[in-house]
């Protein structure tokens, strides 16, 4: 199975690859007697941050799944760079400039961080695995990322959760992805090797890459997302632009909540704030 591209001539170099290089149009996904998404749109741009959010059951995964080739979408468009795709399997997701890194970063403990950078895509001299470059190449995707990874021989089980993340990440990048999605990718982290993994995600992004970030912290969205996509019920339920929103109006989306609620609470936590600067 393979990821399909209607032949238009010039391919994604033309004029048309400066617009979104992921987008997603009509997107509806059912299983059985659940309906799972309802016409979603998504687009991500080089260069951006878009978070994904919404409460449990609003879709995330599911769409996630979509995206990355897990479940074929029952109805609406896929494009990259402009493009019309097929994405029928994992596989052909790679191969098109789409990697995904799950929240349970499917890492061996048992193995280094070369072994599990590689794993299923040994690189090969002759009929053996050529170590020399498998090392050369894993501390170039490391550098690439800035990690903090004392040696790429240690034993994945010996990292902290951060430096799994890097790896997990890093892993991602040998097939030269033009989008990165992450999944939880803070998740049980402590503050610092939270810090780590959305410099990561900065990193990401100033090369150039279209990072889709589906997180449920909304301090850490707010960190480093440009763009905040909601779900809620399986539809979209709001587009926001980071610098010109609030963490109100993104949780009241994800809600549900009217936006005359949440302009009513603004105004009673304001006077409230107020009221207590003004007491003697």
């Amino acid at each position: 199975m393979t990821a399909t591209t209607t032949d238009h001539g010039t391919g994604p170099t033309d004029a048309r690859s400066t617009g979104p290089v992921l987008s997603l149009t009509g997107i509806s996904k059912r299983f059985g007697a659940v309906q799972a998404l309802s016409d979603v749109s998504l687009e991500v741009r080089a260069g951006e941050v878009v978070a994904l959010v919404g409460d449990n059951g609003a879709g995330k995964s599911t769409l996630v799944k979509v995206i990355a080739g897990v479940h074929p979408p029952d109805s609406g468009r896929v494009e990259v760079e402009g493009w019309p795709v097929t994405i029928d399997s994992p596989a052909a997701a790679q191969r098109i400039g789409i990697a995904t890194v799950f929240q349970d970063l499917s890492l061996c403990d048992n193995l280094d961080v070369v072994a599990n950078l590689f794993l299923g895509n040994e690189a090969l001299h002759g009929p053996t695995m050529d170590e020399v470059e498998m090392e050369r190449r894993s501390w170039e995707l490391l550098r690439q990322l800035s990690a903090k990874i004392p040696s790429v021989r240690v034993p994945v089980a010996s990292l902290s959760g951060g430096q799994r993340q890097t790896v997990a990440i890093a892993r991602s990048l040998l097939g030269n992805p033009k989008v990165v999605m992450l999944d939880e990718p803070t998740a049980a982290l402590g503050v610092a090797q939270t810090a780590e993994v959305l410099n990561l995600v900065e990193t990401l992004r100033d090369q150039g890459l279209g990072v889709l970030l589906i997180s449920h912290n909304m301090a850490d969205v707010l960190a480093v997302a440009d763009r905040v996509v909601v779900l809620r019920l399986g539809r979209n339920n709001g587009d926001f632009e980071v610098p010109h929103t609030t963490n109100e109006e993104i949780v009241a989306a994800i809600t549900g909540a009217t936006n005359n609620a949440v302009s009513e609470r603004s105004r009673r936590t304001a006077q409230r704030h107020a009221d207590q600067e003004a007491q003697p």
